[in-house]
């Protein structure tokens, strides 16, 4: 693993020692769920200027887009620290599913050839 990579174990560990030294506490898990839903509209709006048919407002970038990812990973890992779930366990989980549920599905559309 490079110096700067962090595995998902490690990003969990970190957003929760920095809520624990600079945020203070979590906020509940109904106030994160919000945040969380606001930030992906944010990243829905850039989405939709770069890649759709708006156009940017004055002080919009889609350089903003990699902040707004994070911030979207970060609130999410707040949500999982405060449910105890491992976000590695989650994306295993979720990888497994997808796999039983698609390992024929996207080899036999013909939108996808």
């Amino acid at each position: 693993m490079e110096p700067n990579e962090l595995t998902l174990n490690q990003m969990q560990k970190s957003v929760d020692e920095w809520i624990n030294s600079i945020g203070v506490r979590y906020f509940s898990e109904m106030t994160n769920l919000a945040i969380l839903v606001e930030e992906v509209g944010e990243l829905s709006r850039l989405m939709a200027r770069t890649y759709g048919d708006q156009s940017f407002k004055k002080g919009e970038s889609k350089d903003n887009i990699p902040l707004e990812i994070g911030d979207i990973l970060f609130v999410l890992t707040c949500l999982a620290n405060q449910m105890g779930l491992s976000l590695e366990d989650c994306i295993r989980q979720t990888l497994n599913k997808n796999t039983k549920r698609d390992s024929e599905r996207h080899k036999s559309n013909p939108k996808l050839s």
